[in-house]
């Protein structure tokens, strides 16, 4: 069966957009793929990547500097490709290119390669054909670019060794994935169900990548995301303050068809009336005292992508009025203005206020309540989901550690490697035990302020973590369960502190073997893993010592 690569479909594999954007911030070099015939995959037809210079930018935009351009990237990919092995090569207007060839059971699938930079061994030679390249193009308006030339990205020997490596892990992702569809499509009637499935599986394993859940109900959330993602309905995110609405916004937007359009975010808590309505529908030039030239409004800047209103409970009754216009009509005027405007943003909100008691108090109209409404979205506060607690715990340690980002040259291949410090070497059991207990008001941001915390005081020589490095709000709280019962106030809340903690004694004493437990304590192996989940128990709290 021949090979079939859906080449849309691994651009949005997030390892690939997040290593693409890494080699640009790194070294201001652009990545991209081709197919088997050297054609530039991924991007619409006669488009190309955005550059990331200004030579670069103005030879893509001639006609004759693109098609020589592409002509440079199906050659070389093609010559790449036969030759087998990865390779460093000159293109014609001068700059340099690394190119890795993709290969499967001896068939060729493409190239992935990076370009737009110069080799250190070859510099000089390179900023004179470049300048050669910029005056055969242009004429002598080619020489207004020769300022660039010296500011363009140098690459040592060094640097190339690691940009090649990055590029293997690319190539690995993207030959990792055709594997599996591969197979796939062998044990299937159905082809192109299968693709269909294994494309989602595949964007599961990378979604969300900055947001952290194994639980059922970030589980649930994850998987809403991704149904609802494409659609322009409405979306109102609900949760306490500190969950993450932004981040599912963000989510929804970059995961969606529109994710090469604007994402504009504005608190509206964060405005009196009138900032607010000039910032969201923008102003006209001597409209009000200060408007001393026109403003675009954020629902015209975001026309065609995303608009998060944060904390749409903050916003007045006679805002809200204007408000419900737009989202019913797609229609708004910028203030002082007569002229109607039309938007096509999708519209995200968020919230962290009960609306349903203040639309019962007329704070909220009903009316812009049921337009926002047509999905919703519930993030679980971060003391419903515990068993995320050390999934989080792990990212932001590698996100603040200071040795967060090692390189080795242990193999060909290469890979980065995050804090030698695992989970389990950085805590105490108490630590740790105190760690999960806590409530988290705060929710995530609560968790990765106090892990910050926790590495810009500690260092390596004082791991495992006591409790005495904790902040005193932690070490000073105590669970509204174990209140219950001394107090005997909530018979309910009584019962289940009892039931948890009769639970987690026995689990550590059968060493998690959940079947054990279950006969223990005379309930069935379901009852027992609704009542896991219900507690959020995880097996690590048993592990942390």
């Amino acid at each position: 069966m021949d090979q079939v690569v859906n080449w849309q479909d691994f651009d949005k594999l997030i390892l690939i957009r997040k290593l693409r954007d890494l080699v640009g911030q790194w070294w201001n070099v652009q990545m991209h793929f081709t197919d088997e015939k050297g054609f530039l995959r991924g991007v619409p037809s006669g488009k190309f990547f955005s550059p990331l210079n200004p030579i670069s930018e103005a030879i893509v935009k001639d006609p004759d500097g693109f098609a020589s351009t592409m002509e440079d990237v199906k050659q070389t990919t093609i010559c790449a490709s036969i030759d087998k092995q990865p390779q460093v090569v000159c293109n014609q207007n001068g700059f340099s290119a690394l190119l890795v060839p993709l290969r499967v059971k001896g068939k060729s699938l493409g190239c992935v390669f990076a370009d737009g930079f110069m080799s250190a061994a070859t510099m000089t030679e390179q900023k004179s054909q470049i300048r050669n390249y910029l005056l055969k193009l242009f004429g002598a308006a080619g020489e207004d670019l020769f300022c660039h030339i010296d500011h363009l990205p140098v690459l040592a020997e060094k640097d190339l060794h690691y940009l090649c490596e990055l590029i293997k892990l690319v190539a690995s992702e993207m030959l990792t994935a055709q594997a599996q569809i591969s197979k796939i499509q062998k044990n299937l009637h159905s082809e192109r169900q299968k693709v269909a499935q294994l494309t989602g599986e595949l964007g599961h394993r990378f979604h969300f990548s900055k947001m952290v859940g194994k639980s059922q109900k970030m589980q649930q959330l994850y998987r809403m995301v991704e149904k609802v993602c494409d659609s322009t309905a409405t979306v109102l995110v609900r949760g306490e303050n500190g969950t993450g609405k932004e981040l599912i916004a963000r989510a929804l937007h970059y995961n969606s068809i529109r994710h090469k359009s604007q994402f504009v975010v504005v608190n509206c808590g964060a405005f009196n009336d009138n900032l607010l309505e000039s910032e969201l529908f923008g102003h006209k030039k001597g409209s009000f005292t200060g408007a001393h030239r026109d403003k675009k409004g954020v629902f015209e800047s975001a026309d065609g992508g995303t608009l998060f209103l944060d904390e749409i409970g903050d916003t007045s009754p006679q805002m809200q009025v204007k408000l419900l216009r737009v989202l019913q009509e797609g229609t708004f005027n910028s203030v002082g203005s007569t002229d109607i405007k039309k938007t096509k943003a999708r519209i995200v909100a968020a919230t962290n206020r009960n609306l349903e008691e203040m639309m019962e108090q007329g704070e909220f109209r009903q009316d812009l309540f049921y337009r926002l409404n047509v999905i919703t979205l519930e993030i679980p506060a971060l003391r419903e989901r515990k068993e995320d607690i050390p999934l989080l715990m792990e990212a932001f340690f590698k996100k603040h550690s200071v040795s967060s980002v090692d390189f080795h040259d242990d193999d060909d291949k290469g890979h980065v490697e995050n804090s030698k410090f695992t989970l389990k070497d950085r805590f105490s059991k108490s630590c740790y035990t105190v760690l999960l207990n806590y409530d988290w008001p705060g929710n995530v941001r609560e968790l990765e302020n106090e892990i910050e915390r926790l590495c810009v005081l500690t260092r390596e020589e004082d791991y495992p973590l006591s409790e005495e490095f904790l902040s005193s709000r932690i070490l000073k709280f105590k669970s509204p369960s174990e209140d219950m019962i001394m107090s005997g106030s909530s018979l309910k809340m009584s019962v289940e502190a009892l039931e948890k903690k009769m639970i987690i004694q026995v689990l550590e004493k059968m060493q998690w073997n959940r079947s054990a437990v279950a006969q223990s304590l005379e309930i069935s192996r379901s009852s027992l893993e609704t009542k896991i989940e219900k507690y959020g128990l995880d097996k690590r709290l048993s592990e942390a010592s």
